[in-house]
Protein backbone atom coordinates (compact mmCIF):
# COMPACT_ATOMS: atom_id res chain seq x y z
CA UNK A 1 0.00 0.00 0.00
CA UNK A 2 1.20 3.43 -0.72
CA UNK A 3 0.72 6.32 1.42
CA UNK A 4 1.34 9.56 1.19
CA UNK A 5 0.79 12.57 3.36
CA UNK A 6 -3.28 13.06 2.71
CA UNK A 7 -4.00 9.57 3.88
CA UNK A 8 -4.37 10.99 7.62
CA UNK A 9 -6.49 8.19 8.87
CA UNK A 10 -4.62 5.39 6.94
CA UNK A 11 -1.30 6.59 8.77
CA UNK A 12 -2.66 7.34 12.19
CA UNK A 13 -4.27 3.21 11.85
CA UNK A 14 -0.20 2.53 10.76
CA UNK A 15 0.76 4.17 13.74
CA UNK A 16 -1.03 2.78 16.03
CA UNK A 17 0.17 -0.58 14.76
CA UNK A 18 3.80 0.64 14.64
CA UNK A 19 3.94 2.20 18.16
CA UNK A 20 1.09 0.80 20.37
CA UNK A 21 2.97 2.14 23.59
CA UNK A 22 3.16 5.60 22.71
CA UNK A 23 0.54 8.26 23.89
CA UNK A 24 -0.05 10.23 20.70
CA UNK A 25 -1.04 13.04 22.78
CA UNK A 26 2.07 13.64 23.89
CA UNK A 27 4.69 12.92 20.53
CA UNK A 28 5.77 15.93 19.24
CA UNK A 29 6.08 16.71 15.51
CA UNK A 30 9.46 16.14 14.85
CA UNK A 31 9.25 12.08 16.37
CA UNK A 32 5.54 12.03 14.38
CA UNK A 33 7.05 13.28 11.13
CA UNK A 34 10.11 10.94 11.49
CA UNK A 35 7.58 8.20 12.31
CA UNK A 36 5.37 8.70 9.29
CA UNK A 37 8.44 8.89 7.08
CA UNK A 38 9.90 5.60 8.47
CA UNK A 39 6.44 3.76 7.78
CA UNK A 40 6.06 0.83 4.97
CA UNK A 41 5.09 2.36 1.87
CA UNK A 42 5.12 5.74 2.43
CA UNK A 43 6.72 7.86 -0.53
CA UNK A 44 5.61 11.15 -0.65
CA UNK A 45 7.90 14.08 -0.83
CA UNK A 46 8.82 14.69 3.00
CA UNK A 47 8.96 18.64 2.16
CA UNK A 48 5.23 18.47 1.60
CA UNK A 49 4.51 18.11 5.13
CA UNK A 50 3.53 21.10 7.42
CA UNK A 51 2.34 21.40 11.21
CA UNK A 52 -1.34 21.56 9.49
CA UNK A 53 -0.93 17.79 8.30
CA UNK A 54 1.13 16.49 11.41
CA UNK A 55 -1.41 18.27 13.92
CA UNK A 56 -4.33 15.99 11.60
CA UNK A 57 -2.28 12.98 11.63
CA UNK A 58 -2.07 13.45 15.54
CA UNK A 59 -5.92 13.65 16.18
CA UNK A 60 -6.51 10.64 13.76
CA UNK A 61 -4.45 8.54 15.71
CA UNK A 62 -6.04 10.26 19.13
CA UNK A 63 -9.33 9.25 17.67
CA UNK A 64 -7.99 5.54 16.11
CA UNK A 65 -6.29 4.85 19.58
CA UNK A 66 -9.40 5.46 22.12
Amino acid sequence: MSLGWADIYDIAIELCEAHPDQNPRYVNFVDLRDWVLALEGFDDDPERCGEKILEAIQMAWIEEKE
